[in-house]
């Protein structure tokens, strides 16, 4: 065979695929910015197009779907006996307005909030880690952890240290992280931590031999369960960078929550669909789910979110307290790649005299998205958004406070990513106090970041304007 009638075969072959890849964008329909992006990404990036279709492009995880709903009904018979405890009462006390977003995220999520819960908020990296070493270090009974990233370096062989012991003291430890994620862990540790009795799984990995060719559908959870009556849950990974080790984006900056009551609950029943799915094992739950005490007086729902739900649930939820704002919006976030519908709910909000302020880092780990983000700044500012760069460090927190009463706090940006294919998971804080926490941590980062003002094309250079447009065009599939 000559190279000509190769190329021949090869490019006959690429246009098949290419025809068939656009077929398959066409039969399932999303955002037509989306859709478009790929059209055009196939048809003018021969052979590197239609990998990154392979790799990227699908939008739902049905395997996912479907044994998530048996690990769920598996739940739900357990779950069911501690309703008296753990539903919202009729009628609550909070206004109508913020009652129509409970009556969303209630429906979306099959999960009522909570009461009698106890919740610490912490701000600080080493306290949140000197919390969790403690906690491990108490159990009794189980420990269950679930995290994105997991280093093998000091922080994270620290917390190793911690599982192998309460695992040989007879507690059981299941650790479960992102296949994709978590690549860095090395298969040393790992056999360390099995060893010693951890069992230790891996969420999605790619295994083309399986035909799991995808690194979308990521679990970009956060969560911890102690004895089935404490939890922490927030946006901070295990590594020392999120310690704030590492010079060249320290300090680092995250919200983390700590909770006890009937909201742990929920956490553990987010747990356990997750191992199921990853494991493919049936799912023992006595003595997991005890009964939840009342432990203090805030209000708290828990909101799983992900591909494997037909609704964009945390897309949905965020449009509908931005809606429901009165007075301010304040949005703390590492990555602003938002869709066409978050932007017009900021802008509507904007408008219509809703104090609307946007805090992103400047000093970032991915600034090719960085770049994605301030594309939407001029138009954002146009409409009375104000946009605040901070450049003391890496923001890593992920926040959304409402009228200085109420807040959403956990591991979802506000990009495409985490509205549509990552697993999130996010707590709503229904009270004033932990929202004025929350807001006074928000303004002293204003205090120390620079607001970016409107700006036209001539005041970019040409590269600059050049990256902007290609992050802003890329926006739908980062």
């Amino acid at each position: 065979m000559t190279w000509k009638h190769f190329w021949e075969i090869f490019s006959f072959a690429n246009y098949a695929l290419v025809a068939y890849a656009i077929v398959i964008v066409l039969r399932r329909p999303r955002e037509p910015r989306a859709m478009l992006a790929w059209v055009l990404a196939l048809l003018l990036l021969p052979v590197l197009g239609l990998v990154l279709f392979v790799l990227i492009g699908q939008l739902r995880l049905e395997r996912t779907q479907r044994r998530r709903a048996r690990s769920r009904r598996a739940l739900a018979h357990v779950l069911a006996r501690h309703r008296h405890a753990a539903e919202w009462p009729q009628p609550p006390p909070i206004d109508a307005a913020l009652l129509n977003v409970v009556h969303l995220a209630t429906k979306l999520t099959t999960l009522a909030p909570t009461l009698d819960n106890e919740v610490t908020l912490f701000q600080s990296p080493e306290s949140f880690f000197l919390s969790l070493r403690m906690a491990i270090e108490n159990a009794r009974h189980h420990v269950h952890m679930e995290y994105y990233i997991w280093q093998p370096d000091e922080t994270g062989r620290a917390l190793a240290e911690s599982l192998r012991h309460k695992a040989r003291q007879g507690v059981r430890c299941r650790l479960l992280l992102d296949a994709i994620g978590s690549w860095r862990l090395t298969r040393r540790l790992v056999r360390e931590l099995r060893a010693a009795g951890v069992e230790v799984a891996f969420f999605h990995p790619v295994l083309p031999w399986r035909g799991r060719w995808h690194v979308n559908f990521r679990n970009h959870r956060k969560l911890v369960v102690v004895d089935g009556q404490l939890g922490f849950t927030g946006s901070q990974n295990i590594g020392d960078e999120y310690r704030g080790r590492l010079r060249r984006l320290a300090p680092w900056r995250d919200v983390n929550i700590g909770i006890r009551g009937p909201a742990v609950l929920q956490l553990q029943s987010v747990f356990l669909e997750d191992w199921a799915f990853s494991t493919r094992c049936d799912i023992d739950i006595e003595g997991m789910l005890p009964d939840p005490p009342a432990a203090g007086r805030h209000a708290v729902h828990i909101i799983p979110s992900g591909p494997d739900t037909r609704a964009y649930v945390l897309h949905q939820i965020l449009f509908a307290a931005i809606a429901a704002a009165r007075r301010s919006i304040c949005i703390a976030t590492p990555y602003f790649v938002p869709d066409s519908a978050m932007i017009l709910a900021l802008e509507s909000a904007a408008l219509r005299g809703v104090r609307v302020r946007l805090l992103i880092p400047s000093r970032t780990d991915h600034r090719f998205v960085l770049w994605a983000g301030r594309s939407f700044y001029q138009e954002l500012a146009e409409s009375g958004v104000e946009t605040y760069e901070y450049d003391g460090g890496m923001l890593h927190a992920k926040t959304v406070i409402i009228d200085e009463s109420w807040a959403l706090a956990g591991s979802a940006n506000m990009d495409v990513r985490s509205f549509r294919l990552n697993f999130e998971l996010t707590t709503v804080l229904y009270d004033a106090g932990l929202a004025r926490t929350l807001q006074a941590e928000f303004d002293d980062l204003i205090s120390a970041s620079r607001r970016c003002r409107p700006t036209g094309r001539h005041d970019w250079t040409f590269a600059q304007s050049l990256v902007l447009g290609v992050a802003r065009m890329a926006s739908p599939m980062l």
